[in-house]
This record gives structure tokens, sequence and C-alpha cells, in this order.
């Protein structure tokens, strides 16, 4: 059964990911699909990370959804499906990066990363966003929601999601003043208080406000 969001955008959106967008590619003649997405645009300190996924429509995890609306145990039994049953790349963009350029171009450029990091070469691409990342190596649809609407983006959002939590657990160890295993880096109470006492390690994204001097 389908349902329609509060803004109405997608009139078909489905209740849950489905493969209808995969579907439609390989009729048009492409036979590698890859889903993209990216986990860690918000952060004020952290990478961003990206993942490329790959499907076997023979072998899809069940339960596939927006890593956002999955629990963390969840989200990490699938994260070990995904590697298990299909072709995943992943990549990232740093902190210094992000304040190089922007999050927006940062995270365009860890997607274009990840594509490239797949063990086949995917002929199309379904990008989560309203972007297709410039320089990919084969054509791209970008899909607004994609995360809730393909399952291959679905796929590769939870792998992003699960890798960078991951990330951040390790930098818990080596920052330890900074909470980040609590809040992954996003802007919690805890989290500011501990930049006002300690100041910003060099994970942090010195271009985010509040970091930012200006």
């Amino acid at each position: 059964m389908a349902r329609t969001p509060s803004d109405s955008l997608f009139p078909d959106f489905p209740a849950t990911p489905d493969d209808r967008h995969e579907r439609e590619a390989l009729r048009r003649g492409f036979r590698v699909v890859a889903g993209l997405d990216e986990a860690g645009r918000g952060p004020l300190a952290g990478p961003v990370v990206a993942a490329a996924v790959v499907l076997d429509p023979d072998a899809i995890p069940q339960g596939l959804n927006d890593s956002k609306a999955l629990k963390p145990a969840r989200r990490e039994q699938l994260f070990e499906a995904i590697l298990a049953a299909a072709q995943v790349g992943i990549a990232s963009a740093s902190a210094r990066e992000i304040e190089r350029t922007d999050i927006r171009a940062a995270s365009l450029a860890a997607m274009r990363r990840a594509l490239s990091a797949l063990p086949v070469a995917a002929d199309f691409a379904l990008i989560d966003g309203r972007d297709v990342p410039p320089g990919l190596t084969c054509p791209g649809q970008a899909l607004v929601k994609g995360d809730a609407r393909s399952l291959s983006i679905a796929a590769a959002s939870i792998v992003a999601k699960v890798t960078r939590d991951r990330m951040m657990l390790r930098a818990a160890r080596t920052y330890p003043a900074y909470g980040f295993e609590t809040h992954m880096g996003y802007g919690a109470k805890r989290h500011l208080q501990a930049i006002a006492t300690h100041g910003p390690c060099p994970l942090h994204r010195m271009s985010f406000r509040p970091l930012r001097s200006d």
C-alpha cells in the first residue's frame, strides 16, 4: 500500500523502500545499478561517510529501510547482511576537507569515491537527495528522500550510518572528553559543554557554527 507524505511531493511514495527504480534502470538497459547515500552532514565533528551498494536481486536482506527509521541493533544486523550479500564501496571526507570546500561538496565527493570503490563497475547510480555528484563514472539519478524509496539507497544509508558510527566510537577512545560515543559528533548539550571546557579537537569542523569564529 502506498502512502503520501505530508509534503505531497510523491503521490506514489512507498510505505517502505522498493526496487521500482532499480527495475526501471534495468528496463532501460543498464545492468549494474548502485544506490548511493551519505551519513554525517550535520555533526560538528567527524567525517561525512558515503556508501555505494549494488544489491543482488536474488539475495536482498529483509527489512531494508532508511537508516534513520531503524534502531541501532537492527542497523548493525542489516549492515552485516548487506556486506555478506551485496557489492559495497565506502568512502569519506574528513573535517578538513569539509572546511576546505563545504559540506555539500564534501558529501558529493565522498559519494563519488564510494561509487569508484565498488568491486564491480556500476553503469547507473541512484543517489539520495537532489544532486548527482559531479564526475561519476556512470549516469545517475537523484531521488529526494531516496533512502525511503529505493532499496539500494536504503542499503547504502545503513552502511554509511553504521560505518560512521563505528568511526566515532573509535574517535571517542582517542578524544574521551567529548563524549562522541553518545552523540556521534552532533551538537548535543554535552558536546557543546565539552567544547567550551576543552576547546575543539582535530576532528571538529571549524567552519560550522558555533565553532566558526566570525
